[in-house]
């Protein structure tokens, strides 16, 4: 059998020049973070397999890589069930694996406790461009805080560290409440038992438009009197904190809201907008419903020019650690999509700024052990003064050497022969 050099669908080699973006791209992210409190973690990327199929992934949970038991003689034929053959499998995403870690270790950690997760996730998905069936998530989450508070420092550790990644590509935040979309749904007189379906409906709403929600709602069998009003709340308020506190009034007064939560909301849009250093634009899409049903109060996406999908996203997720302990903890998190991150920075040919000078030293094959001594001394000098070196033998066709060289950012080149020293 012949062996495959290309990688698996969906997996990718990545190459010097990627890797330096990649690199980068990673250690801005960090350094916000850090600079806002956050702690770095790590969990593993196998996760039991009862805790990733615990209904709370969504669609995720399709998409599992399962794991095969080891350690024991299986008889596939003969397994009855798949728990009797799988008992692990690849994290899809980095929150499941971190309710479980605080679940594990909460005692141990302070409160409230300021996460910050970077590895891969994999999911059998169909791959295209910016999507991959491995990739890496950059996540923030703040556990044990019930307060306005997680939310601010999540949206502006997070557009903090876009604005410095990709400070000429504008971006927006668009954010809702999963009680505000059960609010309206209550206001027009949807079943409770309902509700799923139709935000289902609705977050089809950038493919399709509001007419296709509206004529898919009909389909489904809904009256006039419920999808029409339904359909106007969307047009009949704006963007701003200000349209938050006008629904949320209205859906008050019908009893179909809290007050808290459109307070919160609201709230949570001042206090962004007055004390954000990052330009962007927040705006409340009362359309946002993100696909997680582990979701329970505020979610938020990020929008960048020169990606047509989001680029970040997240929300309040109170109940998932609960789940594992049985006391609920508030938690809410934010995710930057790193691979559209650098997707988006590869099709703008960027180049990071401020890189460590790259020299190389190529010598002629053959060349007398005291100069090659001699030649690797000098790379040291520089090595300690900040510079890096590369110390190769010369090619026969060293005119390709050097522009693959150039290629990786190697800008000095000095070439050592074995009859004299040439630079």
């Amino acid at each position: 059998m012949a062996l495959k050099k290309k990688p698996v669908s969906g997996m990718r080699d990545v190459l010097p020049a990627e890797m330096q973006i990649r690199d980068y791209v990673m250690n801005q992210i960090k350094e916000t973070y850090r600079s806002f409190g956050f702690s770095q973690i790590e969990t593993p990327c196998v996760e039991h397999i009862e805790n990733l199929t615990s209904k709370q992934g969504g669609d995720n949970e399709k998409l599992i890589f399962k794991i095969l038991k080891r350690g024991e003689k299986l008889d596939v034929a003969a397994a009855q069930t798949e728990e009797d053959v799988v008992d692990g499998g690849l994290r899809y995403d980095l929150t499941l694996p971190l309710s479980r870690y605080y679940a594990a270790n909460g005692a141990n950690l302070p409160v409230p406790f300021k996460a910050l997760q970077m590895g891969s996730v994999w999911r059998a998905d169909r791959p295209q461009k910016g999507r991959f069936r491995q990739f890496v998530q950059c996540d923030i989450d703040i556990l044990g805080d019930a307060t306005n508070l997680a939310e601010i420092e999540l949206i502006l550790a997070t557009t903090t560290a876009l604005g410095k990644i990709c400070p000429d590509n504008g971006f927006t935040v668009r954010i809702n409440d999963r009680g505000i979309l059960k609010g309206m749904a209550a206001y027009c007189g949807f079943p409770q038992e309902a509700w799923d379906s139709i935000f289902i409906t609705l977050d089809k709403m950038d493919k399709i438009g509001m007419d296709g929600v509206k004529a898919e709602l009909f389909e489904a069998g809904y009256g006039k009197e419920q999808v029409e009003p339904y359909i106007s709340l969307f047009s009949d308020f704006g963007t701003d904190a200000d349209s938050v506190r006008r629904i949320g009034a209205l859906l008050t007064e019908a009893k179909a809201l809290d007050p808290e939560v459109w307070q919160g909301l609201a709230y949570i849009m001042d206090t962004v907008m007055a004390v954000a250093e990052t330009k962007f634009a927040l705006t409340f899409d009362p359309t946002l419903v993100r696909g997680m049903s582990y979701y329970t109060g505020t979610i938020f996406e990020v929008s960048m020019e020169g990606f047509g999908g989001s680029v970040a996203g997240g929300g309040r997720y109170d109940k998932m650690i609960g789940k594992f302990t049985g006391m609920e903890t508030p938690a809410c998190g934010f995710s930057i999509g790193f691979e559209r991150i650098v997707t988006i920075l590869m099709d703008q040919n960027f180049t990071v700024p401020g890189n460590q000078k790259k020299k190389a030293y190529l010598f002629e094959k053959g060349i007398d052990q005291q100069v090659l001594s001699q030649i690797i001394r000098e790379a040291s000098r520089e090595r300690a003064k900040g510079v890096q070196v590369l110390v190769v033998q010369m090619n026969k066709n060293k005119k390709f050497q050097k522009e693959q060289l150039q290629k990786e950012g190697y800008e000095t080149f000095q070439e050592f022969y074995k009859d004299a020293l040439k630079r």
